[in-house]
């Protein structure tokens, strides 16, 4: 196959859990990192979406975080992280479609009046709880070892602490805390976190990774 093109924006938890995917599969490509505020119209002819990542592989196109993380783990998955549990994509959809919400509206409070930040913070501290539960059984990881979930899940808990760093250091979630610090200290975590300029039309390509 030719190399990789991804669209990504550095910040967003969808592309960051992409890009460690593609990392972890060694898969090079070339990145085009994206204002969200000026989205290139080159991405937009490949997805009406708008949204990040998207990854163009020859006549295919991925506008899914979560395919992008699945087609680069079926190219090389040298860990095994497609070797998991059905309720790893359980807790993955249940980030993705209730978390994410209540994360929202907890980030971004002042726009929604009709919940307090409490009430944000409350609900999401529900998904929390079922992290710090999942280690409890587990260990270190959600499932035992770093894998699929621990990855697709990690960027919206980072996100989320963030918020308030100072209540989150403070919260019963221990383990959380321990596996979020992990992730975060973590080389596959750094490498992809580098900064880059916006794509340009033009410019000369951004290459990331070896090509495979």
């Amino acid at each position: 196959m030719t190399r990789p093109l991804l669209y990504s924006f550095r910040r967003c938890p969808y592309a960051m859990r992409a890009r460690m995917a593609l990392a972890r599969a060694g898969i090079g490509y070339e990145l085009r990192e994206v204002l969200l505020r000026d989205k290139p119209s080159a991405m937009l002819e490949l997805s009406a979406k708008g949204t990040v990542p998207v990854l163009q592989v020859d006549d295919l196109v991925l506008d899914e975080s979560l395919d992008v993380m699945l087609w680069a783990l079926k190219q090389a998955d040298p860990d095994g992280w497609l070797q998991c549990p059905d309720a790893a994509h359980d807790l993955i959809r249940l980030c993705d479609e209730d978390f994410k919400v209540w994360l929202d509206r907890y980030k971004y409070n002042d726009r929604e009046p009709d919940f307090t930040l409490a009430k944000a913070r409350g609900e999401g501290e529900r998904f929390l709880s079922t992290l710090e539960g999942q280690l409890a059984a587990e260990g270190d990881w959600l499932y035992g070892r770093l894998g699929l979930a621990d990855v697709a899940i990690f960027p919206f808990i980072r996100q989320f602490a963030f918020v308030d760093k100072g209540w989150f250091d403070q919260s019963e979630f221990e383990r959380l805390k321990r596996w979020l610090a992990s992730l975060l200290e973590s080389e596959l975590f750094l490498k992809v976190m580098f900064k880059h300029k916006p794509w340009q039309p033009g410019q000369a390509p951004v290459l990331i990774g070896e090509a495979e």
